[in-house]
This record gives structure tokens, sequence and C-alpha cells, in this order.
């Protein structure tokens, strides 16, 4: 059964390591991240896991250990995912990267961790199907939800910008600040990635897990200072 959720964006950015002299401009964001994770930490679950958007080639589970480079954004710089004494051979996908490093900034060790790559591409049903099974994996299970919005808020974003940008990052907002499962398993998959917005299925993934539970919510932060949306929420 799920217990709790944070939910968090994943831009590598979110490193400083990566961000180099633009860090400070991530830190609030950085700080709402931590609190999040911290909710999951007061759920005692019995087992976290992190939830990351990826392509195809990322998709799939991996276990506790195994490591998250950045040697692709041009960092020498590794971090594992929780603690463990081996490290497993396949390399984490960037955004479960950063949520290792997230868990890594709050010394985690609340809980048993492993993590999964979600295709961004995922259709809704399946990403409600996978919610239920990893929901049903144990007793109290605890999810770290990673994911970007609409990357077409600006002309400078990442996916140049769209005017229904603004909108469905509002939509987003108020789904999870409220903990509304119907919001999310309702989010169109067509517009999403019209809008490049990564976070999509593991939102939906999210609302599977939820379903038949009672959490309440809150919008820690919300903010897009690169024409990205950004989200930072906490279910309890």
């Amino acid at each position: 059964m799920l217990v709790a959720a944070a939910l968090c964006p994943c831009p590598p950015l979110l490193v400083p390591e990566v961000a180099a002299g633009a860090a400070p401009e991530l830190d609030a964001l950085r700080a709402a991240c931590l609190d999040a994770i911290g909710v999951l930490a007061a759920a005692r679950p019995d087992r976290l896991v992190v939830l990351g958007p990826t392509d195809e080639a990322g998709r799939g589970g991996y276990p506790q250990g195994a490591i998250g480079s950045f040697r692709g954004f041009g960092v020498d710089f590794e971090v594992p995912l929780g603690a463990a004494e081996t490290a497993p051979d396949r390399e984490l996908p960037p955004s479960l990267s950063v949520g290792a490093w997230l868990l890594s900034r709050t010394d985690w060790d609340d809980a048993p961790v492993e993590a999964l790559g979600v295709p961004r591409s995922l259709p809704r049903d399946r990403c409600l199907e996978l919610g239920r099974e990893t929901a049903a994996a144990a007793p109290r299970i605890a999810l770290l939800v990673l994911g970007d919005g609409s990357a077409c808020r600006t002309v400078k974003a990442p996916g140049y910008f769209d005017e229904r940008a603004e909108g469905f990052d509002a939509e987003v907002a108020r789904a999870l600040g409220n903990a509304d499962i119907a919001a999310l398993a309702a989010l169109g998959e067509e517009r999403a990635a019209d809008l490049q917005a990564s976070g999509r299925a593991c939102w939906q993934v999210l609302a599977g897990a939820a379903e038949g539970t009672d959490h309440s919510g809150r919008l820690l932060r919300e903010e897009a200072p690169y024409g990205v949306g950004y989200f930072v929420a906490a279910w309890s």
C-alpha cells in the first residue's frame, strides 16, 4: 500500500556539480525537494521506490546500489542509489541519477530503496497498472516520483513557446498539490508529449499506486526558471 509520495523535478541542473556557476538559481528548489523527501521518512515505509522518466532503453528496475553518472553532462561525478557494498552493472538513467543524488543529500537509510525507469511514452492504462503493481509489492510503500512539466513556457525553453504550456502546468500543479489522482490519470498523453512534459507517465504511475487510498497533498514549490515547469509536492 502506498503510504507517502514525494514529487520532485529531475533536471541535471539540480546537482550543483552539473550546474556549476548557475547552482544558486535552484537552491530553493533543492531545499523543497529535501523537505518532500522528509515526508517519506516520516511515513516509515518498508520500501522506497524511485520512479523516473526514461527512454525505452532505460525502462525497468534498478536495485539498491546502482550507480548514477553525470559524465554525459560534462562532470566526472557519480552517486549510488542508497547504500550497497557492490554496484550492479546497469547504470542509472539521468532522471534516476538525480533521484539518487537527492536521496544522498538526506543520507537516506530509512528503508531499502530500488528504482524504476518509466518510459515517457508509456500509455496511461499501463501506467495505472504499473502503479497498482508497485503499491502491492510491500505493506508500506513510499514513492519518490521524478518528472518535469512542460518544456515550452518561453521562446528560450527547450521546446520553444507553446501557449498551452502554462495552462497544462497549472493543471498539473493543482493535481499534485491536492493529491488528485483522477486529474493525474486524466492528463492527455498527446498533449503532454507535444509539450515535452517528461513527468506525465510517472505521475500516472503514482495515480495507479494511490488508488483506494486517502492522501492529502501539499505543493511545496512551483517555478519555471528555464521555461520548464518544475513542481515539488508531498503526499501523506
